[in-house]
């Protein structure tokens, strides 16, 4: 991807490790962590506050709404923050500890 800013382009791949570095097709892994979100979704997780944590403010609101889709949803995000597979705003895997 190339972002021409004042009439210079300035290339943003040299910035960003391989996904050979990373081991994530996308790149980089999130700053935020699986301990925190873990246990945020598993003591607040019908109120959504795991996924205000790791930034995903939209779906955050939807859960709070909704008690966490009467706890299925927060069952489902307990899970997938368990197995590595819960992803932050950006689409990165979260920090495992």
């Amino acid at each position: 991807m190339t972002e021409v800013r004042f009439g210079r382009a300035k290339s943003h791949a040299s910035s960003k490790k391989s996904s050979r570095e990373t081991g994530h097709p996308r790149g980089g892994v999130s700053t935020k962590s699986t301990v925190p979100a873990a246990l945020l979704c598993f003591f607040l997780g019908t109120f959504g506050v795991h996924r205000f944590y790791v930034g995903k403010i939209g779906t955050g609101i939807l859960m709070l709404l909704t008690l966490g889709g009467l706890g299925v949803w927060a069952i489902i995000d307990f899970v997938r923050i368990v197995v590595g597979s819960f992803e932050d705003k950006d689409g990165l895997p979260l920090h495992r500890n």
